[in-house]
């Protein structure tokens, strides 16, 4: 089970961190995943961590994100840094175990002035 928060309404430039803490050993998952969907949007790839610590961003967002995780926690970060409007979205957390995925409940994140 995933759990997704630290959402919330930030101005243009600004930053905000997500958590999504998952239930036992984070490590267990082969990957775990950040995703985003804006309004009227089909659902974006923003970024991935894998088991063994690969990280991979999606084109929209190099740069400005960084996904990292703290394995005592079992929780995947997502750090985003100068925000811009189009960020706007409800952010998903996702994992990655044998052949199935899970999806946490999503967190509105709103970048406006």
């Amino acid at each position: 089970q995933l759990q997704a928060y630290g959402g919330g309404l930030v101005q243009p430039g600004g930053s905000l961190r997500l958590s999504c803490a998952a239930s036992g050993n984070i490590l267990r998952f082969k990957i775990m995943s950040w995703y985003r969907q804006a309004p009227g949007k089909e659902r974006e790839y923003v970024g991935r961590i894998t088991a063994g610590g690969d990280i991979d961003y999606g084109d929209s967002v190099k740069g400005r994100f960084t996904i990292s995780r703290e394995n005592a926690k079992n929780t995947l970060y997502l750090q985003m840094n100068t925000l811009k409007p189009e960020d706007t979205a409800v952010y998903y957390c996702r994992a990655f175990l044998g052949t199935a995925s899970y999806w946490g409940q999503g967190t509105q994140v709103t970048v406006s002035s």
